[in-house]
C-alpha cells in the first residue's frame, strides 16, 4: 500500500502566538508576569518551594520562563519558513563558542528589565542567578565565537538558517594552574543538564563506519559499489533556539550526540564479559565526548576524523530528509539548499553528500556532482599550512573506504581538467591534486573543499589576498571567480549591549532614537563628542567602573590585587606561537628590568592580563604559559617596583571571562606575525569597547586601522612583504640577539636562576624556539619595534584627554565590524537568500 504524505497544516504566525499557552496563565512581558512564570516553573518543573530553592534552581526556573516566550516564536518562524518553501543556509561548524545564553535571551526578547525586576521582587539577586549558568562547552577560539555571532546575526536579520555541530559532553577542558603549569580536567558542562536544549529523538540518524566496499551488478548489468560497514553510530539531535534581536525570528542550532546502535550485549554480560557488554556503547559515545581530542596519537587522529564525518553525515541526512519531505524530486535541491563549510573541518561533507546522493538515492555521478558544486561554499580561516587539514589515506581505508573511492574519482576528474589547462606542466598537477603523494599518502581536505565549492572566501581583506597569492594561488589561477572576501564581524548585542551595560546606556543617552544595536554604523554620531570634556569623563568613568569589577574578579580568581587606575593591557586569545604571547612576555621582562634600574621612571602603572588555553599536546605553548605564570609570581611579589607592574593569567578563559575583561581593557594586544592571523575578532570586540590596539599589520588589524585612523592605533613591526623578504634573505635570530642588549639580557635572564632557582632551564624550550629553532614567528625581529611602540603607549596614556578621545573614536568607528554587515554580504553575494 502506497504511503500517503499527510500535508502539514499552514498556520499563521499571529495565530500561533495567540494560542500558545505553556503556563496556566497568559504569557506576559511584565515583571509581574515573569514573576508568576518563574514561580510556576520552580514549583511544577523543578518541584521546589521557594524556601529550599538553590540559586541554580532559580536560574533554571528563570530560563524556562524565558523559554516560554521563545518557543511560540520558534514555532512561528518554522511555520513561516515552511509556508514559503524558503531557501536555507546550513552552517557546518565543528565548534560554537556560545558561552552563556540567559542574558542574550533576555536582551533579544526584551525581557531583561522585567526579569531582573521579577527576581528582585522575589528577593533573589539577578546577577547571582545568571552566574549559575555554565558556559556551553561547544567551542574553543575565534572560529567557534565567530560561528556563534553569525547565528545571532542570521536570526536578527530574519534569514532562514540552521547551524549544525556536535553536542560535546565535555567541551575542550577546564584549565587550572598547578605551580604555574597548565592542568587540564574535564569540562563537564552538561553535568546537571541545560534548560535551553530540546532533544529530538524522532530525528535520530544512523552513521555507517568502517568495513569494506564490494562490487556488485545491478539489475541493468552495471557495476555498483556497495559499502558493507562494520558498525553504525546513532546520531541524536539536540536543538538550541537562536533568538534574533527583537525575537521576530528564532532559528536553531542542531547539535549531534553520538550513541551506540547496540548499547548493551546481554549475552556477553551473562557470560561474565561485563566490560565487553558495554564496549560498543563506550566506543560510539566517545565520538561526541570531547572537543578536539589530542591528536598526538594515532587513535586521537582516528577520533578527530570520525568526529568530523559523524557530524556532517548526520547533518546531511537531516538536510536531505527535510528537503524530500517537501519535494517529490531533486530538481529544486540546489535552489533550496546552500551549505557553508566553516573552515576545513567539515570538508568530508563533500564525499559524504556524493555517497548519499548516489548510493542511497540512486543519482548518477554527473547529476550528484553538479548538485554538490552548487550547494557547497567554503570559508578558509587560516594561513598556517599545518591547519589546512590532511588525512592519511590509510585512515580513510580503515574508516571510510567508500568515501576514499569517491575522493579518488573526484580527483581523477579534476586532474583531467588540470591537464587540459596545463598540458606541459606536471608540477601544476602535483600542486593542484587533492591527493598528496608521499609516505604516507594524504588527502588534502582544504583542496577538496575548494574543488567542490562554488565560493571560497577569506575572512579579512589581507587574508583573502594572501590566499590568492600564496596558500591557494594555483586554485585561484584556475577559478578566480570563486574567490571573495568576507571580513569577519562580531555581534553588538553580546559584545556591547550585554557585556558593557554602562557604555551601552551612555551611548543610548547620546544616540536617542537611533538603533545602533542593529545598525552599528550609527555609532559614528559619537564622533562629535570625542573632544567634549564632559563626555570624555563619562566615557572614562564607565571604563573605570568596568576595571573595578575586573579587579575584583582578578582578586577572586588569581589572588592578586591590581590597581583599577593602572593601564590594563590585555591579550586574550588561543595560546599559539604565531599569536606571540612570548613577545608580550619579553616586553614585560624589559619593563621590569627598567623599573628595577630606575624605580622613579615616569611611566603609568600597568596590569598585564592574559587569558588563553594551550592545546593539551602543544608543549611549547604550555611552556609559554608556565613562563608567564612564574614571571608573574616574581613581579607581583617584588616590593622594589612599588606595584607599578602586575601580571595576571586568568585561568580557564571563556566567553564569560571575556565579557568581564573586554569592557575593562585599555590596550588590546594584537601582535601576531604579519601574514599569520586570518582575521581575528577579539581585536574588534576590544576596540568596540574603547580599547586601543597595539598590533601588527595582520588580519583585520589592517581594516581596523583604516576605520579608526592612523592616529588612533599603535602599529608596529614588519609587514607581510617585509616578513617574506626577511625570510627569503636568510633570517637569523642570533644576529638580533647579538646586536640588541635588551633582547639578549631578557632572554638570558629568563633561563637564569632568578625566576626558577630550583630549575633554571625550565623555560629553555621557549628560548630555544626563539633562538635555536629558527624563530619561525620573528619574535626577535619585531622585539625592538614592539618595545618602542609600548613606550609611546605609556606616554599617550598619561595624557588623559588624548587617550579618552582616541578611545571614543575607536568605539565610534567600529560600525564596519558588526557581524550583521558580514552576514548581509554572505547572504547577498554567496547564499542568495531573500
Amino acid at each position: 500500500m502506497k504511503k500517503v504524505k499527510t500535508p502539514v497544516k499552514k498556520v499563521s504566525k499571529e495565530k500561533i502566538l495567540k494560542e500558545a499557552k505553556p503556563c496556566p496563565f497568559q504569557i506576559s512581558e511584565t515583571s509581574e508576569g515573569m514573576k508568576k512564570a518563574i514561580l510556576w516553573h520552580l514549583e511544577t518543573s523543578l518541584a521546589r518551594v521557594r524556601t529550599s530553592a538553590t540559586k541554580r534552581d532559580w536560574w533554571v526556573a528563570t530560563a524556562l520562563a524565558i523559554r516560554d516566550h521563545v518557543m511560540p516564536r520558534f514555532i512561528a518562524t518554522m511555520n513561516k519558513q515552511y509556508n514559503s518553501d524558503a531557501r536555507r543556509v546550513y552552517y557546518f561548524s565543528l565548534e560554537y563558542l556560545v558561552g552563556r545564553l540567559t542574558e542574550d535571551m533576555m536582551v533579544n526578547t526584551n525581557l531583561l528589565e522585567p526579569t531582573r525586576k521579577a527576581l528582585e521582587e522575589l528577593d533573589v539577586d539577578p546577577d547571582e542567578v545568571i552566574a549559575q549558568e555554565v558556559d556551553m562547552g561547544l567551542g574553543n577560539g575565534g572560529l567557534g565565537r565567530l560561528a556563534a555571532c553569525f547565528q545571532d546575526s542570521l536570526a536578527t536579520l530574519n534569514y532562514p538558517a540552521i547551524g549544525y555541530g556536535i553536542r560535546y559532553e565535555f567541551g575542550l577542558f577546564t584549565q587550572s594552574f598547578d605551580k604555574g603549569r597548565q592542568v587540564e580536567s574535564p569540562d563537564n558542562w552538561l553535568k546537571f543538564g541545560c534548560p535551553w536544549e530540546i532533544v529530538r529523538p524522532q530525528r535520530i540518524v544512523r552513521v555507517p563506519v568502517g568495513g569494506t566496499v564490494e562490487g556488485t551488478m545491478n539489475d541493468k548489468g552495471d557495476w555498483k559499489p556497495v559499502w558493507k560497514p562494520v558498525n553504525d553510530i546513532i546520531g541524536v539531535p539536540w536543538d538550541i533556539p537562536v533568538v534574533g534581536y527583537g525575537a521576530e525570528t528564532v532559528n536553531f542550532l542542531r547539535l549531534w550526540e553520538s550513541r551506540a546502535s547496540n548499547e548493551f550485549d546481554l549475552n556477553a554480560f551473562n557470560e561474565g564479559g561485563y566490560t565487553q557488554a558495554v564496549h560498543e556503547k563506550a566506543m560510539s559515545e566517545t565520538v561526541s565526548k570531547v572537543l578536539y581530542p589530542n591528536d598526538k596519537t594515532e587513535n586521537g587522529k582516528y577520533l578527530r576524523l570520525i568526529q568530523q564525518y559523524f557530524f556532517v553525515s548526520c547533518s546531511l541526512q537531516d538536510i536531505v530528509r527535510r528537503y524530500l519531505a517537501e519535494h517529490k524530486d531533486w530538481s529544486k535541491f540546489t535552489s533550496k539548499v546552500v551549505i557553508q563549510l566553516n573552515d576545513t573541518h567539515p570538508a568530508v561533507a563533500v564525499p559524504e553528500l556524493m555517497r548519499q546522493l548516489m548510493d542511497v538515492h540512486g543519482l548518477p555521478w554527473d547529476e550528484a556532482w553538479a548538485m554538490c558544486e552548487k550547494v557547497f561554499a567554503y570559508t578558509n580561516h587560516t594561513l598556517l599550512p599545518e591547519a589546512l587539514e590532511k588525512w592519511s589515506v590509510k585512515f580513510f581505508e580503515k574508516l571510510l573506504p567508500r568515501h576514499l573511492q569517491i575522493i579518488y574519482e573526484i580527483n581523477a576528474r579534476w586532474m583531467d581538467k588540470v591537464n587540459k589547462l596545463y598540458p606541459t606542466d606536471p608540477h601544476k598537477r602535483e600542486c593542484l591534486s587533492i591527493i598528496e603523494e608521499g609516505n604516507p599518502k594524504m588527502v588534502r581536505m582544504a583542496y577538496l573543499a575548494v574543488v567542490a565549492s562554488f565560493s571560497v572566501n577569506g575572512v579579512a581583506a589581507l587574508h583573502t589576498e594572501l590566499l590568492k597569492s600564496s596558500v591557494l594561488r594555483d586554485f585561484y589561477e584556475v577559478s578566480p571567480e570563486k574567490f571573495n572576501n568576507k571580513t569577519n564581524g562580531v555581534t553588538p548585542r553580546r559584545w556591547l549591549k550585554v557585556c558593557n551595560q554602562g557604555l551601552s546606556d551612555l551611548i543610548d543617552s547620546k544616540l536617542k532614537g537611533k538603533n545602533w544595536v542593529t545598525n552599528l554604523d550609527n555609532l559614528r554620531d559619537l564622533e562629535k563628542y570625542a573632544d567634549d570634556p564632559a563626555f570624555q569623563k563619562k566615557f572614562m568613568d564607565v571604563k573605570l567602573e568596568n576595571k573595578k569589577r575586573l579587579a575584583k574578579f582578578i582578586k577572586e580568581t588569581c589572588g592578586v590585587d591590581v590597581n583599577p587606575n593602572a593601564l590594563f593591557d590585555v591579550q586574550i586569545k588561543r595560546l599559539h606561537e604565531y599569536k606571540r604571547q612570548h613577545l608580550n612576555l619579553l616586553h614585560i621582562l624589559t619593563l621590569y628590568r627598567e623599573l628595577l634600574h630606575n624605580p622613579d621612571m615616569k611611566v603609568p602603572p600597568r596590569v598585564f592580563i592574559f587569558g588563553a588555553k594551550a592545546a593539551p599536546g602543544y608543549d611549547i605553548a604550555k611552556n609559554i604559559i608556565y613562563a608567564i605564570n612564574k614571571v608573574a609570581e616574581k613581579i607581583n611579589n617584588d616590593p622594589r617596583i612599588n606595584n607599578m607592574l602586575k601580571v595576571v593569567f586568568i585561568p580557564n578563559y571563556s566567553v564569560s571571562a571575556a565579557m568581564k575583561i573586554i569592557p575593562a581593557a585599555d590596550i588590546s594586544e594584537q601582535i601576531s606575525t604579519a601574514g599569520k592571523e586570518a582575521s581575528g575578532t577579539g581585536n574588534m570586540k576590544l576596540a568596540l569597547n574603547g580599547a586601543l590596539t597595539i598590533g601588527t599589520l595582520d588580519g583585520a588589524n589592517v581594516e581596523i586601522k583604516e576605520c579608526v585612523g592612523d592616529e588612533n592605533i599603535f602599529i608596529f613591526g614588519l609587514n607581510v612583504d617585509e616578513v617574506q623578504q626577511l625570510k627569503a634573505s636568510g633570517y637569523n635570530p642570533w644576529e638580533y640577539y647579538a646586536k640588541d642588549k635588551n633582547l639578549k639580557d631578557v632572554l638570558d635572564w629568563l633561563v637564569s636562576d632568578y625566576f626558577m632557582p630550583e630549575n633554571p632551564n625550565a623555560f629553555m624550550p621557549m628560548r630555544k624556539s626563539i633562538l635555536d629553532w629558527g624563530d619561525n614567528f620573528l619574535v626577535c625581529a619585531d622585539y625592538k619595534a614592539y618595545c618602542d611602540m609600548h613606550r609611546k603607549v605609556g606616554e599617550t596614556f598619561l595624557d588623559k584627554a588624548k587617550w579618552a578621545k582616541m578611545a571614543i573614536l575607536n568605539t565610534a568607528r567600529m560600525g564596519k565590524f558588526s557581524s550583521d554587515r558580514t552576514i548581509k554580504e554572505y547572504a547577498e553575494d554567496i547564499w542568495h537568500l531573500l
